[in-house]
């Protein structure tokens, strides 16, 4: 019997699947890549919440060094509240509103249109990413989500502007907007009770949030990979399978 001896054509396969893995990787990491929002336990509709807006850098010659999140005119919030942050300065701007709103029984003319987060040491560097707390309320109740629009700045004056809508029906755009989905009113949780139950649930549903979010994503990406890297193990075998037949 003669000694099995790798064919080019083999070689190939196993070269072509190594590749289709990488692509699929490459492929599935700008899901990680742009601005995002999520709650801190629950955002429901006619309450507050505790939101982080996650940023991460995207470069890997420059830092981020600002961030300004708009609020939407068409759904304004009578409360928002900034977490200091180490290493960040904030400043919030207020617009004045066409249509008064009722908040604790008092009339609110005014609201925050913008958020903006300004580094005053390296800010995020390459490789890292930063959350930016805000405390919002009372969230709307005739809509499912709210859409804000993000600009991020790099320590080269770069600036990224996440501001596309996603349509319905459509790939997800290449710069896609901050997107906070709403869940149903809970009952019994509205003004001030609301704003309290909100933060004492906010640190424990932190982190099964993000355990879930991140490996549901890896498991879809490592499932992806193992099929094609199966596939080409397998056509190579049949191939060996062929040269040993053909040799003996």
């Amino acid at each position: 019997m003669k000694a099995f001896k790798s064919s080019p054509t083999a070689s190939r396969i196993a070269a072509a699947g190594a590749a289709a893995a990488t692509a699929v990787l490459a492929l599935s990491a700008p899901a990680f890549a742009h601005v995002s929002v999520q709650p801190e336990g629950n955002a429901s509709k006619g309450d507050y919440a505790v939101v982080d807006f996650k940023v991460p850098n995207e470069r890997d010659n420059a830092s981020t060094t600002k961030l300004e999140v708009t609020f939407p005119a068409d759904h304004p919030l009578a409360s928002v509240m900034p977490q200091p942050l180490d290493g960040w300065t904030v400043q919030v701007t207020k617009s004045k509103l066409d249509k008064p709103l009722t908040l604790h029984g008092k009339q609110i003319d005014e609201t925050v249109s913008k958020v903006t987060w300004t580094a005053t040491a390296k800010g995020i560097e390459p490789g890292y990413f930063q959350k930016f707390p805000l405390s919002i309320g009372r969230l709307p109740e005739d809509t499912d989500q709210l859409v804000f629009k993000a600009l991020q700045t790099y320590s080269n004056n770069e600036v990224v502007r996440w501001i596309e809508p996603q349509k319905e029906g459509q790939e997800e755009p290449e710069n896609p907007a901050p997107v906070l989905q709403l869940t149903a009113a809970a009952s019994g949780h509205h003004g001030s009770t609301a704003e309290d139950a909100s933060a004492t649930t906010a640190a424990e549903d932190t982190a099964a949030e993000s355990s879930t979010g991140g490996g549901d994503t890896t498991a879809r990406v490592l499932g992806v990979v193992g099929i094609v890297v199966g596939a080409a193990g397998v056509a190579y075998g049949v191939l060996a399978g062929r040269r040993r037949t053909t040799d003996i």
